[in-house]
């Protein structure tokens, strides 16, 4: 299945709660403002959020006057390019460390997906030819460990783990330590969404940080917010929380293909700033796609 194909299908689900509604609004109507305040609404009610809506519908204002149009469906490309220029045309690969060895830390709360992601990247790049080692640095989460396990057999990659409960930073030394001995390309760690003691998970995450950026200066080359895209609203505000603390370089959203509030990718985009560098478009191995912004709001519009 081609690249665009795999974007059209993953996201039928907000295409058709999106587009039937946003189509039901341009049908047969003139320009007004009950127009306007009907997409707006339409726009929030498919996560692209108040903000992200009002600043749309100020630019459509500005685009009716400039362009003198009086009929509602003469809009509708205008939206879309706004869109797109709103999301930006960054296509967003993982930035390689090209002197040795890439690290990538993976975070974010715990469900989201963020084991399966790491597997699925495990998938992508080994199957590009890249060495892969993964660093099972949840060591709080019963069966976290396990779980990451299972994923290196299935795609084939060694898996550098410790005993559950033992000190995530010491997990992830090992694992650089192992990386570089083995000559891998690509060291992809987990860490904790969450703690079972009071100690601040930030804290925690900053000291993986730390000891990373001590073996390898130029590291961690990407830390990667995994956002379960089906949270919607929610999924914003862990942006905002994670982004803040950890240095966020890139976003993986996860299952795309289960919401009818695709909506929220723009939303995210828009206000944080921080490039969607993944997509999880399905369960089958090969379901998480680079993030192609053209390609997704052309995927939101096509019929």
């Amino acid at each position: 299945m081609g690249f665009f194909s795999k974007f059209k299908e993953g996201l039928s689900k907000t295409r058709d709660s999106f587009m039937d509604k946003v189509e039901a609004v341009f049908t047969r109507r003139k320009i007004d403002e009950e127009f306007f305040e009907e997409l707006e609404e339409q726009l929030i009610m498919a996560d692209v959020g108040v903000q992200t809506a009002t600043i749309l519908i100020e630019q459509l204002r500005v685009e009716v006057k400039k362009r003198k149009l009086t009929d509602a469906a003469e809009l509708k490309p205008v939206l879309q390019e706004k869109l797109a220029e709103m999301m930006g045309a960054d296509m967003s690969a993982l930035t390689m460390n090209p002197d040795g060895l890439t690290v990538v830390l993976i975070v974010g709360v715990n469900g989201v997906g963020k084991t399966t992601t790491i597997g699925k990247l495990a998938h992508k790049y080994k199957s590009e030819g890249k060495k892969v080692i993964l660093a099972a640095g949840d060591t709080f989460r019963a069966g976290a460990i396990e779980q990451l396990d299972i994923w290196g057999q299935r795609v084939g990659v060694d898996v550098i783990k410790h005993q559950a409960g033992s000190d995530p930073a010491a997990v992830v030394f090992d694992g650089v330590q192992a990386a570089k001995a083995r000559k891998a390309d690509l060291l992809i760690v987990d860490t904790a969404g969450r703690l079972h003691n009071k100690t601040n998970l930030m804290d925690e995450l900053n000291k993986i940080y730390r000891v990373v950026k001590r073996e390898i200066p130029d590291a961690p080359h990407e830390v990667l917010l995994v956002l379960d895209a089906t949270t919607g609203q929610n999924a914003l505000q862990q942006a905002k929380i994670f982004g803040e603390a950890t240095g966020v370089t890139g976003l993986v959203l996860t299952k795309l293909d289960g919401t009818a509030k695709g909506g929220i990718v723009v939303a995210i985009r828009q206000q944080m700033q921080i490039p969607v560098k993944f997509v999880g478009l399905g369960e089958k191995m090969d379901d998480l796609q680079e993030f192609d912004p053209e390609a997704f709001v052309e995927a939101l519009f096509s019929a």
